[in-house]
């Protein structure tokens, strides 16, 4: 379903620099979660650049393994679902609803998987941009899961997500930063929701489409790019750089870049190396 069978297995892990097990097992997933997130980028730069991006898997290989590049949650997921259907992995697709504080609903644009191993569920999560290093399961039950991947914390919830509809409540702790929404009362809030309503490659199609292509889509006219590292998240948000170190005192570094730095930014902090016409065709998308 995922064309595991024709993803070069080597290559993807040699970029993600896994060098474990491969039998479809937690210490697995999570090693190879973990990497995913730390050594693919996020961003979506050929859905500003030029209102398209694929999902067949030769161009994600050519794009987010061979190339300084990186992509956005359906194409992290779509990847990242070969690799773990070339490994014997039991999983399948959900889609989401980005949260983050938004007052009112948005439709289900965000991909992540569901991994099954030994009767627990998992929600693997690696497309996120600033993703948790770690799985977290699925715990029906008082409370749900609480859980850290040694830097940040979630708590992941069942309960109604949209009206009359079960599912699941993906939270982080608000931080106490001033504007950010306290979902529980208690210092969390809602990232994003799902339900375990299986999806495929042609419901990726379909709502990637939308992402790419539509001006309510908030990622098709502006650059937004994010890198994960163990201790610090680096976001840049058109011209706006913002370095996150969590638990540092006075908050994040927050600095507005000139057109011209942009590039350079993209090189030096994300690992990104745009080709001298994209770089070109980057700086009248700025503003």
């Amino acid at each position: 379903m995922w064309n595991g069978d024709a993803l070069d297995l080597d290559a993807y892990l040699a970029h993600v620099g896994y060098e474990g097990d491969r039998s479809p097992t937690l210490e697995t997933l999570r090693a190879l979660h973990r990497a995913h997130v730390l050594g693919v980028r996020w961003e979506n730069l050929d859905a500003v650049l030029r209102g398209d991006v694929p999902l067949d898997l030769a161009t994600l290989e050519n794009k987010l393994i061979r190339s300084p590049r990186g992509g956005y949650c359906f194409e992290h997921a779509s990847l990242y679902a070969a690799a773990l259907e070339r490994l014997g992995f039991t999983f399948f697709a959900v889609l989401g609803r980005i949260r983050m504080g938004a007052p009112k609903m948005l439709p289900t644009t965000h991909a992540m998987l569901i991994v099954e191993i030994d009767g627990r569920r998992w929600l693997s999560d690696i497309g996120f941009g600033a993703s948790p290093l770690e799985p977290v399961e699925l715990v029906d039950g008082p409370g749900g899961s609480e859980t850290t991947d040694g830097v940040r914390a979630y708590r992941l919830r069942r309960g109604e997500v949209t009206p009359g509809a079960d599912g699941w409540t993906l939270y982080q702790p608000t931080g106490g930063r001033e504007g950010e929404s306290d979902d529980t009362g208690d210092g969390w809030m809602a990232r994003h929701t799902f339900t375990l309503d299986p999806q495929y490659p042609v419901d990726f199609r379909t709502a990637n489409h939308f992402i790419a292509t539509s001006p309510h889509s908030p990622f098709s006219s502006r650059p937004f790019v994010q890198r994960v590292h163990p201790d610090r998240l680096h976001l840049l948000d058109n011209r706006t750089m913002t370095t996150v170190r969590p638990g540092a005192a006075g908050g994040p570094e927050v600095r507005e870049l000139e057109p011209h730095e942009v590039p350079k930014v993209l090189s030096d902090v994300f690992g990104i190396d745009l080709t001298p016409d994209d770089a070109d065709l980057l700086l009248t998308k700025l503003v």
